[in-house]
């Protein structure tokens, strides 16, 4: 009897813990699949490798996803192997170039070709996202506290945005606001 009533209650703890509402974002397993993904070009070598990892390290890495990791983000809000703070990638830009975007615990350090630096800068207080080059920095919009519209300053004019369709099509008319095109 006691047996029976023991694993009821150990099933009952892990079902309250895998079913529970604080889902994180399980970077720790996310981060192996997508390594033992691309550990080579050769996608059997990857299938391969993987039938025999998985198992040990896949299991072991979602344990420690559910137990510990999302445990932390759930209550922290930052997943502490999430972060990719100091990291710096390399963009193609829309002009052909590249770009060195770093990752800093606040924003963003983004340096061009020439050495130019812009940094888009997160204030968590005012949840707001702001923009600094040569020296000048300027808010580009801010999250409501509703949290369905985000405010943003438009030719000198403050306008609120909602986010959704119709809030992309206002922001769309807004930013051509002024521009006319000839039809013939």
């Amino acid at each position: 009897m006691k047996k029976i009533y023991f694993r009821s209650v150990v099933c009952l703890l892990a079902g309250s813990l895998m079913f529970s509402s604080c889902i994180g974002s399980f970077s720790l397993f996310n981060q192996y699949a997508e390594w033992q993904r691309e550990m080579s070009d050769n996608k059997y070598i990857n299938a391969i490798v993987g039938f025999f990892l998985m198992p040990i390290v896949g299991s072991f890495c979602l344990m420690a996803d559910s137990l510990v990791l999302n445990t932390i983000e759930f209550w922290t809000g930052d997943n502490p192997v999430a972060s990719n703070v100091g990291k710096t990638q390399k963009v193609m830009g829309e002009d052909g170039r590249l770009y060195a975007v770093k990752t800093l615990r606040n924003g963003y350090k983004i340096t061009s070709p020439t050495g130019e630096v812009t940094r888009l800068i997160y204030n968590k207080a005012d949840d707001s996202w702001s923009v600094s080059q040569n020296g000048v920095t300027k808010e580009i919009f801010r999250f409501n506290e509703d949290g369905k519209s985000i405010r943003m300053v438009v030719n000198g004019e403050t306008r609120d945005f909602t986010l959704n369709e119709q809030g992309v099509r206002d922001a769309e008319t807004a930013a051509h606001e002024g521009f006319f095109l000839a039809a013939r």
